[in-house]
């Protein structure tokens, strides 16, 4: 093996990454050439793995946690249902983070599959939850439907990805689709 491969397979991630970051800083071609093969290595994104992702990190939310952080405390009350909710919102903030950074990159199709994969997960949370979080979070699998399809919408530069979209979220969420009309 040469000495050339051998350092390349001895640079952990961290180091790669603070190399790589140098390198762009110091040469615009490099820096644009790194632009061009980004988007092929960083995000290949299934619906239902992402659905299913969803599902699982809401479904795993704990009553115990409603339970042991509301009520009467040193600073006054904590309400539980709003307590859920908020727990709810932070299980969902990674994947709308993704969204978002799909959107940023350029990369609209990828963003419309990771959309229909959070409103999938979010919707078959509400369907088929088997947490007693669910009864604190009575609301939210709505409210957070409505503001992920928003926040992708908002970032949406693609009219067919939209009527992609609408007609997705008719089809399989007929209940919900009328509510995201009215925006």
């Amino acid at each position: 093996m040469t000495k050339k491969k051998e350092i390349l397979e001895d640079i952990i991630a961290e180091h790669a990454y603070d190399i790589l970051k140098r390198l762009a800083d110091e040469d615009v071609k490099i820096s644009k050439r790194i632009e061009e093969l980004a988007p092929e290595y960083l995000i290949k994104v299934d619906i239902d793995d992402v659905a299913e992702s969803v599902f699982c990190d809401l479904d795993s939310l704990e009553v115990e946690d409603v339970w042991d952080n509301s009520g009467s405390t040193r600073y006054g009350y904590v309400d539980p249902y709003e307590l859920a909710s908020e727990m709810f919102e932070e299980a969902l903030e990674p994947y709308i983070d993704e969204l978002r950074k799909c959107q940023k990159l350029g990369m609209d199709e990828e963003a419309k599959l990771h959309c229909m994969g959070i409103l999938k997960g979010i919707y078959k949370f509400e369907k088929e939850a088997t947490t007693e979080f669910q009864d604190w979070a009575v609301d939210d699998p709505h409210t957070h439907f409505i503001q992920v399809f928003d926040e992708w919408k908002k970032g949406n530069k693609n009219l067919k990805n939209l009527d992609e979209m609408n007609e997705f979220v008719k089809k399989n969420f007929s209940k919900w689709y009328k509510d995201i009309m009215k925006e």
